[in-house]
């Protein structure tokens, strides 16, 4: 058995780019047990990965942190990789046993699929591919051949609820209605909306107008259900986030509204079949995306 040590100690889009490279470890080294430090909220996702073989949180307090240096501490490693490189990370990691440990440099300008080349070129690994297809595990096969198209319309839509720097995308009720409308019009595939654990407003106020459409809404996700329906689709519309890796994980077409203001490019370059539009009135932006569909 040889013992690899990975820290990713953040959030579940972020682990979901590791899962790449967890999973070329384990093709590269069949007798490979992983160890993932990971945060606590994502503890239960993670767990039902197959190429994690043990996931430990890591807690803030200072007496947790010390609890799993000891923990930590029984083996020696082959390879630990601070992936989330954090200080804590760092911290916790400084004096245990490894034949390598391996730092990520902060490279702002370098993806992180090439960061997760480069670590694997230092353990004297090959990079595969097929590793991008992180999520084989978790789908299930369709009842039917249905052509779905997913709009998750989530607190991102909303100026209120989310970064304020990024330009406002967030419609009015007649707006979304239209949007909506304009969706079911343009393409023969059923719509699905999905909302995410926080039911925006908005959303509350155009039900009963949407119950009359051949729309089905789903409310009140976690993400394992979200990411479900997600990989039945053949269409992801959202905003940037967690469930966009869920999209480029199953290779579905994803229309991913990013913001001017930061470097999505390093977090997408290995997506497949990605169109990517700057947010904007939402009167402009919704006519865009109803041309990439």
């Amino acid at each position: 058995m040889n013992r690899y040590l990975i820290f990713r100690t953040d959030r579940i889009g972020d682990f979901l780019i590791t899962a790449i490279l967890l999973k070329c470890i384990k093709k590269n080294d069949t007798n490979a047990h992983i160890t993932l430090i990971a945060s606590n909220s994502n503890l239960s996702y993670i767990k039902t990965f197959p190429y994690v073989n043990q996931v430990i949180p890591l807690n803030n307090n200072f007496s947790s942190k010390l609890n799993l240096f000891f923990k930590l501490s029984k083996f020696k490693y082959k390879n630990i990789i601070l992936h989330d490189n954090k200080k804590r990370s760092k911290l916790i990691s400084f004096f245990l046993k490894t034949n390598k440990k391996i730092n990520i440099k902060n490279k702002t300008k370098i993806s992180h699929i090439e960061i997760i080349k480069d670590i694997l070129k230092k353990m004297e690994f090959d990079y595969f591919d097929e590793a991008l297809n992180t999520l084989e595990h978790h789908k299930e096969n369709k009842t039917n051949n249905e052509e779905l198209i997913q709009l998750h319309f989530d607190e991102k839509w909303i100026f209120n609820d989310y970064i304020k720097k990024f330009i406002k995308i967030e419609p009015t009720e007649i707006e979304l209605i239209n949007f909506i409308k304009m969706i079911i019009n343009k393409s023969e595939k059923k719509l699905l909306i999905t909302t995410g654990v926080k039911l925006p407003k908005i959303m509350e106020k155009i039900k009963p107008t949407l119950s009359k459409q051949k729309i089905e809404i789903y409310e009140n996700l976690n993400f394992s259900h979200l990411e479900k329906i997600t990989s039945k689709s053949n269409i992801l519309i959202s905003c940037h986030g967690a469930i966009s890796h869920v999209a480029a994980a199953n290779n579905i077409k994803k229309i991913d509204i990013i913001d001017k203001s930061y470097d999505y490019a390093k977090w997408t370059e290995h997506f497949r079949n990605y169109k990517s539009l700057y947010r904007d009135s939402f009167n402009i932006l919704s006519n865009k995306i109803i041309e990439l569909i």
